[in-house]
């Protein structure tokens, strides 16, 4: 059963726990109706998926369910943002068009990309081939425009999903067209921003637009979706003032600290950053009898620009300087000039879905879904040094992905009464294939994406086949049961890094043994319900998340960037417990979570930032890690008074390294253990709230927030210093929307998100005060 450490934390663990449950018996006084958000007067919207009822057996997750209703009090700019309000989740969206909007749930930071999982219309987003802002999900696979409902699953309590569900599943189904339709919505969107010496506005824009039909059986659906952003610097660089040879005097340093609290002088920031995003998508499906069949292709064509670095520095006439040694206020500064040299990244990816549900007989149903997913080309080329040097040439450096994407396949069986009314069973397979090649060369034309010389090479295949099921028992009135486990095989094979050839010089590959696991998860879930207004649940699972590719094979060395990989990780082993307190509401519910999460065999990804702006990556593992955290969510609409719709919720969670013996040894000294430390990038506190109220029919305004405490970035808990670059801010951030339907077709709205203009750090900084100007235009 799930037991709370008796620490410091822990009681504040346990006061917000008490203080929940006081809340909830406050609401417990409104009138029962059901735990699903029903709002009146809704235009309904035809999905393949069902999120279920608290008071089902087969409920064995937590979850939370949005639909277009509750879209109204978001500023939606791209996918990511559909979810960044939901209970415990943090979206790691830098700026708007970001490549790397990363994930964390509960006690999976927002680098653990592969301990949660995204799918839309049954076809993976999340990106488990590569973990940290590498990781991110490919949310421009699916516009949120076409977005119809959105189902966030808390932990791996299912047997349906692998442990990459650690975290949680975001599951998004999109509208099937019912009848003949036309829409287009666009927005624009202009930033403040001001940290550093950077001070000055950034502007984007998107667009889209959908066509749909119903012909018969045939339901047809094509859209583009365009997005054009410049955005704020994402890196401020800095060195550490030291004895240099033959420096030229200069002027503009900026004095500042780093995130551990050392004494620094920044020297230039990244400049502003432009990202355009295409992204086309057709869907086909088709109904014949008690079948459906969905075919989902999607494209997307990425650029992005870091073209534009600005150096604070100026020599005596008042010219920027680009690199060297230099002596500014009597204290000695070397500027790496790689550090301030230009990029560009291109990227396409292709994937095609294809899903099959239907009945086979009144009992029994089937689901199939199969994916294929291409990097088609995903290349960065990087100059030596920035086009203003006074030794700038052609020369530099690009990365490349070859052969690098995924395959996927699953069938599952439900089974509505399994000799017995009131049982109920959900059984199936999964294969899930992954390969990923990573090379490095250096260039005598960057700007050309020039091939010449290999330096660096690594990659990889992984698979995972797994067989599951799951039972869900009704056993009377009051109680219910699920039980079931999830077997997986799994194996890494073709794995290679760079080794040089000491004979030519030149670069080869060194091949990696291959490894292999085969692990059993059993889930458990039991249900009580006193009566129709509450609801009380336990959940018991456990889960094993397997390395992905880049953490076994991706070794390089480039410019600015060193990945060390691991081949002989382990699978992370954990064990996971809920447990659920849930009062229905009149078109709504207030819930409590209490949750625990153990972790042996954690993977950590740590990256270090050396001096002048260069990083080294590594992946080593943590013996044990621990989160145990409370959550407190009240969703309502007419809350309080008609035409008040809300959403609420506020989570605690404290985390902990328990043990790292195998790392550090047993002699090593306390000060130098993280044994005790908490886990990077989780703050102990979160919120949000999204209000909604509708004026009139037409006018509808809404107000959102959100809150987080600092948290630290590393694991040995060294920065502590707060509102500088490389910090993990607490921050508190305040957005309004309101949007007037000029008629049936025409909308037109005004938002601002992070109204106050605070400036507060993930590392990178997160966006200042943005403004977005919105129109949308539906023909039916």
């Amino acid at each position: 059963m799930l037991q709370l450490a008796n620490t410091p934390a822990s009681k504040n663990l346990k006061l917000s726990v008490l203080a929940a449950a006081i809340c909830i018996s406050n609401f417990a006084l409104a009138e029962h109706n059901n735990n699903q958000l029903d709002k009146k007067n809704v235009e309904e919207v035809k999905v393949w998926g069902e999120s279920k009822a608290s008071d089902q057996a087969d409920f064995t997750t937590p979850n939370s369910v949005l639909t277009r209703e509750d879209f109204q009090s978001i500023n939606i700019a791209t996918t990511e943002d559909v979810v960044k309000f939901e209970p415990s989740i943090v979206i790691r969206r830098r700026f708007i068009g970001d490549s790397n909007g990363t994930m964390g749930i509960r006690g999976s930071n927002m680098f653990q990309t592969s301990r949660s999982m995204v799918f839309a219309d049954g076809v993976p987003l999340h990106y488990h081939l590569q973990s940290r802002w590498s990781g991110a999900p490919r949310w421009t696979m699916v516009s949120a425009s076409e977005i119809a409902q959105v189902e966030v699953l808390y932990g791996p309590y299912s047997a349906e999903y692998s442990g990459n569900a650690m975290g949680g599943v975001v599951v998004i189904e999109t509208a099937i067209p019912q009848q003949r339709e036309f829409h287009f919505d666009g927005a624009f969107f202009t930033q403040d921003f001001n940290a550093y010496k950077f001070d000055d506005s950034v502007n984007g824009f998107k667009g889209f637009v959908s066509a749909a039909d119903k012909i018969g059986d045939l339901s047809l659906y094509a859209s583009y979706n365009h997005l054009n952003n410049d955005a704020q610097p994402q890196s401020f660089y800095y060195n550490t003032p030291t004895e240099t040879d033959n420096p030229n005097t200069a002027t503009g340093a900026y004095a500042g600290k780093s995130s551990t609290g050392d004494d620094v002088l920044y020297f230039s920031d990244s400049g502003v950053v432009n990202t355009q995003t295409d992204n086309l998508k057709f869907k086909v499906g088709y109904d014949f009898g008690h079948w459906q069949t969905l075919l989902n292709i999607a494209y997307e064509d990425r650029q992005s620009s870091s073209d534009s670095p600005n150096p604070f520095l100026e020599d005596l006439n008042g010219n920027k300087i680009w690199g060297g040694n230099v002596v500014v206020n009597g204290q000695n500064l070397t500027i790496p000039a790689s550090r301030l040299a230009v990029s560009d990244m291109d990227r396409k990816s292709l994937s095609v879905g294809l899903r099959l549900k239907g009945d086979l007989n009144s009992n029994t149903s089937l689901e199939a879904n199969l994916n294929q997913f291409s990097i088609l080309e995903d290349q960065n080329r990087s100059s030596s040094v920035n086009p203003n040097h006074s030794s700038y040439t052609l020369d530099g450096q690009v990365s490349d992905y070859d052969d690098t994407g995924w395959t996927t396949a699953e069938a599952k069986l439900r089974f509505n009464r399994l000799g017995h009314t009131h049982l109920a069973l959900v059984t199936g397979v999964r294969h899930e294939s992954y390969q990923l090649n990573y090379s490095v060369y250096d260039s005598s034309n960057y700007a050309a994406g020039s091939k010449d010389t290999l330096t660096n090479t690594s990659g990889g295949e992984t698979s995972i086949n797994a067989a599951f099921a799951q039972f869900s028992w009704d056993i009377n009135s009051q109680w219910d049961m699920a039980f079931g486990a999830r077997f997986e095989s799994w194996k890494s094979s073709n794995g290679y890094i760079s080794k040089e050839n000491t004979t030519t010089g030149n670069v080869e590959k060194a091949p990696v043994p291959e490894i292999s696991a085969e692990k059993l998860s059993p889930k458990l879930s039991v249900g009580f319900s006193p009566n129709s207004d509450w609801q009380l649940r336990y959940s018991l699972a456990r889960a094993y998340r397997f390395p992905i590719v880049e953490e076994l094979f991706s070794q390089y060395q480039a410019y600015n960037a060193i990945s060390l990989a691991n081949p002989e990780l382990k699978p992370e082993d954990g064990i996971h417990q809920n447990i659920m307190i849930e009062r229905s509401l009149n078109n709504g519910y207030a819930r409590i979570n209490v949750f625990t999460e153990t972790i042996e065999d954690a993977i950590d990804s740590q990256t270090t930032l050396l001096p002048g702006g260069g990083s080294v990556r590594t992946f080593s593992p943590v013996d044990e890690t621990k989160a145990q955290g409370v959550e407190f969510i009240v969703n309502q609409y007419d809350f309080l008074v008609s035409d008040l719709d809300m959403r609420f919720n506020w989570a605690y969670i404290d985390t902990e390294v328990v043990s790292n013996s195998t790392a550090e040894g047993d002699d090593i000294s306390p000060e130098d253990s993280i044994v005790g430390n908490e886990l990077p990038r989780m703050p102990h506190w979160r919120g949000n709230l999204m209000a909604s109220y509708a004026l009139t029919e037409k006018w509808t305004t809404s107000v959102n927030l959100q809150y987080a405490s600092d948290a630290y970035g590393r694991t040995d808990n060294t920065d502590t210093e707060r509102n500088v670059y490389g910090a993990q801010d607490g921050y508190t951030r305040i957005g309004l929307k309101t949007h007037y339907a000029v008629n049936k077709m025409l909308k037109l709205g005004i938002g601002i998100d992070n109204l106050t203009n605070e400036i507060a750090y993930v590392a990178h900084p997160w966006p200042g005060r943005t403004v977005y100007f919105t129109l949308a235009y539906d023909l039916k």
